[in-house]
């Protein structure tokens, strides 16, 4: 569990402290999620819900490894399936995805954190591996759906405008315009709700401590 501690603590560095990740911490926080998914297989842990959450952090890895790779494989050979538009759209896609996803699970564990501080015995029905599941299960079909969206506007030079697709790809434009306006704010209110949540539980701790000693 410790070394679960501080492979959160890395992707909280990551994606909610760094305004940006560098090629190093993305590498170590890959090496960390290769890790991390040997060390959920060993029987020794237990699987809990927060070790769930953990788990589909160090999947969505899997997005930034793909996207690497096939950059590392396409560009040197001049691999061409589809428009070169379209494939540098869809790599950052794959970061974009690893990112909200990575982002909105680490809040899932900042929230269990702050239950199981505060309300650990009323909340215990809700904190269970099924609802876990479900949670990150609904987080990476929210995410795909929103990434799909954005790949869509590229989709518009090989159909042309006189398309029958012209009204979806439209509504595409137009949806992801508004989502990519609205990634900033969500992603600066996530790093706040984060902060605020810890700030609490800390306080919330130290006063039991204090408590205790009188």
């Amino acid at each position: 569990m410790r070394d679960l501690r501080r492979y959160l603590v890395l992707k909280y560095i990551q994606y909610l402290v760094l305004p940006s990740s560098n090629a190093l911490i993305t590498l170590l926080g890959l090496l960390g999620s290769l890790y991390t998914i040997l060390i959920l297989k060993s029987p020794s842990i237990s699987y809990k819900s927060t070790a769930v959450f953990i788990s589909y952090i160090a999947k969505a890895d899997t997005l930034v490894f793909v996207s690497i790779v096939s950059k590392m494989i396409m560009e040197p050979f001049d691999v061409k399936i589809v428009s070169a538009a379209f494939t540098t759209a869809l790599w950052q896609n794959f970061l974009t995805a690893n990112t909200h996803i990575c982002c909105l699970l680490l809040t899932c564990v900042t929230f269990e954190a702050l239950l199981i501080s505060i309300f650990s015995v009323e909340s215990r029905h809700i904190r269970t591996v099924k609802y876990a599941r479900r949670t990150s299960n609904m987080i990476y079909t929210v995410v795909i759906a929103e990434c799909i969206i954005f790949q869509m506007e590229d989709f518009q030079e090989p159909f042309g405008f006189n398309s029958q697709y012209v009204l979806l790809l439209h509504f595409c434009y137009r949806a992801s315009s508004l989502l990519r306006s609205l990634s900033y704010s969500i992603g600066l209110s996530l790093r706040i709700i984060n902060v605020y949540i810890y700030y609490k539980i800390f306080f919330n701790v130290s006063n039991r401590s204090r408590l205790k000693t009188k």
